[in-house]
């Protein structure tokens, strides 16, 4: 798969897992399901979102750049700035939260895991196979 079609596939992917983080945030009761669910979503967007922006960069990396942006917010949420800043402007809460929860910090971690081992997998099955170079050594 080349970068370009990595790219793509990876906006598409980040359509789909920001329409279901949005159903699950304004469509689905509060419950700790849908919070636990918003936050996986939250986690696989934040993989996905940078493997569109790096498409070359190694599966590793990206995960670890999603988790640390991930713990980064949540962490920030300790500080009481995204509340205030989502009181002035409500979408922020979207991309900020509002609260520290020490268990989305799990959850982060996990779907980061996920969102990795569903990348591998597809890259494996989409990206085509190289050939094995049967003339090396031979003249030209």
């Amino acid at each position: 798969m080349t970068a370009g079609r990595r790219r793509v596939a990876a906006l598409g992917a980040l359509i789909v897992v920001v329409g279901a983080g949005l159903v699950v945030a304004r469509g689905l009761p509060d419950s700790e399901a849908t919070d636990v669910a918003g936050d996986a979503l939250y986690a696989v967007a934040a993989y996905t979102g940078l493997v569109m922006l790096f498409p070359r960069a190694s599966r590793a990396l990206l995960a670890l750049g999603a988790a640390l942006w991930c713990v980064g917010v949540e962490l920030l949420q300790l500080t009481g700035i995204p509340l205030v800043l989502a009181e002035g402007f409500p979408p922020l809460a979207l991309v900020l939260g509002a609260g520290f929860d020490a268990r989305d910090l799990v959850v982060y971690a996990s779907a980061v895991a996920v969102a990795l081992g569903v990348d591998a997998v597809v890259s494996a099955r989409f990206l085509p196979r190289r050939r094995a170079r049967t003339d090396v050594g031979a003249s030209e």
